[in-house]
C-alpha cells in the first residue's frame, strides 16, 4: 500500500458542498489518498469539480466517473481502487475535523509499522444539526478501552442509542476485501451493511476518544429524513435482509459472545427501523411487507426471530393492533427527539 489511508467520497450532484469535505481531507497531507466517485451527476458541476481536484492534486486525488449506480457502488469503486492501508468512506456533505484527523493519522502511521496492523480503528462522530445549529457527539468511552489495542472479549455493553456506524469506523483495506464486501447498487442505507458484514473478521481494535467525523444532518432531501425514508423503505428492508443473511449470529455466540451480542442488537435496531417506517406508511401493502420481513427472519433463524420479536428493542415495532402501531410511531418519534439521530 502506497498510502496510509484511502478516503472514498461518493459524489452525486454535490457541487454546493463537496469543497468543504475535500479540503478537510486534504489537510491530512501526503499520506492520504482521496478517491472522488462521481455517481453520474448531471444537475450541477460535480464532474468538473472532481476533475479539477484531480488535476490540482494528481498524487493525492483520483476520480472515478460512473453511470448512476447509487452510494453503495461508489463505496465499492473506492474499495476496488484503494491504495491505502486503511479505508474510510466520507459522504460529500460531511467532513472531518482537521485536528482530530491529524491525531488519527499519527495513530494509523504507528499501526503501519506493525507486523499485523490493527483491523479496526474507531473514533467518535458528531451530528451537526442544520435546523437548530446544535451538535451531538456519539462516543464509545463506556464500551471500548481507550488508547490501546484490544479484542472483542474486552468490550463493554452498548447503550440503546449507540452503534458503530460508517462515520465511526476505519477498516483495514485488505480485511474489507478478504471478507468479500460488495454493496448492492441503487440502494440507500447500505452503510449499515458496510459496518456490519466485516465485524467477525476483525481480530484487533483500537479506540480514540476523538470527535473525528462530522455528520451533517437536516437537509430535506437527505436519505435519513423521515418522509424520504418512508418512500425508500423497500431499500431499508432489502439491506436488513442482507444483514440477516450475512452471518449466523447464533453460531457466533459460541466463538465471540460479546461480538455476537452486539450484532444481535444491531439487527434488532434494523428490524425496528424497517418495521416503524412500514407502519408510518400505513398502507395494507406496507403492513404486509412488515409481516413478510419478520417471516423472512423466522425462516432464516427461528431462534433469532423469537429473541428479536419478544425480548429486545424490536418489541417497539411489534405492539399489536391499530393503537399499538400508533404507540410504536410515538415511541420512535420520542426517541428521535431525545437522541436527534435524524
Amino acid at each position: 500500500m502506497s498510502k496510509i489511508i484511502t478516503f472514498a467520497v461518493p459524489c452525486y450532484n454535490s457541487a454546493a458542498y463537496m469543497d468543504h469535505c475535500v479540503q478537510t481531507l486534504l489537510s491530512g497531507g501526503a499520506d492520504v489518498e482521496i478517491i472522488l466517485v462521481d455517481d453520474g451527476s448531471t444537475k450541477d458541476e460535480t464532474p468538473a469539480i472532481c476533475d479539477r481536484y484531480a488535476a490540482e492534486y494528481p498524487d493525492r486525488i483520483r476520480v472515478i466517473h460512473q453511470e448512476n449506480s447509487g452510494h453503495g457502488e461508489g463505496v465499492n469503486q473506492g474499495l476496488r481502487h484503494a491504495r491505502g492501508l486503511y479505508y474510510k468512506v466520507v459522504d460529500s456533505d460531511d467532513w472531518l475535523d482537521e485536528t482530530a484527523l491529524s491525531k488519527a493519522l499519527d495513530q494509523l502511521r504507528e499501526f503501519a509499522q506493525m507486523e499485523r496492523p490493527v483491523d479496526l480503528f474507531i473514533a467518535n462522530y458528531v451530528y451537526e444539526h442544520v435546523e437548530d445549529q446544535t451538535q451531538k457527539v456519539m462516543r464509545y468511552t463506556n464500551v471500548f478501552p481507550e488508547g490501546r489495542i484490544f479484542t472483542w472479549s474486552e468490550i463493554g455493553r452498548f447503550r440503546p442509542s449507540q452503534y458503530l456506524l460508517m462515520h465511526s469506523v476505519i477498516y483495514r483495506t485488505q480485511l474489507l476485501r478478504d471478507c468479500g464486501l460488495e454493496l448492492p447498487k441503487h440502494t440507500f442505507y447500505v452503510d449499515n451493511l458496510f459496518v456490519y458484514q466485516p465485524l467477525p473478521w476483525v481480530k484487533s481494535l483500537y479506540y480514540l476518544d476523538l470527535d473525528l467525523y462530522r455528520y451533517f444532518i437536516g437537509r430535506s432531501d437527505q436519505s435519513v429524513n423521515e418522509k424520504v425514508m418512508v418512500t425508500r423503505v423497500d431499500q431499508q428492508v432489502r439491506v436488513t435482509k442482507l444483514m440477516i443473511d450475512a452471518h449466523n449470529v447464533n453460531k457466533l455466540y459460541q466463538e465471540q459472545r460479546k461480538l455476537a451480542r452486539y450484532m444481535v442488537s444491531y439487527l434488532s435496531m434494523m428490524m425496528t427501523i424497517s418495521s416503524i417506517f412500514l407502519i408510518i406508511d400505513g398502507s395494507p401493502a406496507a403492513l404486509g411487507k412488515k409481516t413478510e420481513l419478520w417471516e423472512y427472519l423466522r425462516t432464516v433463524d427461528s431462534d433469532l426471530y423469537h429473541k428479536l420479536k419478544y425480548r429486545s428493542v424490536s418489541m417497539v415495532g411489534n405492539v399489536p393492533g391499530y393503537q399499538g402501531r400508533k404507540l410504536s410511531v410515538h415511541l420512535y418519534r420520542l426517541a428521535r427527539r431525545i437522541y436527534k439521530f435524524n
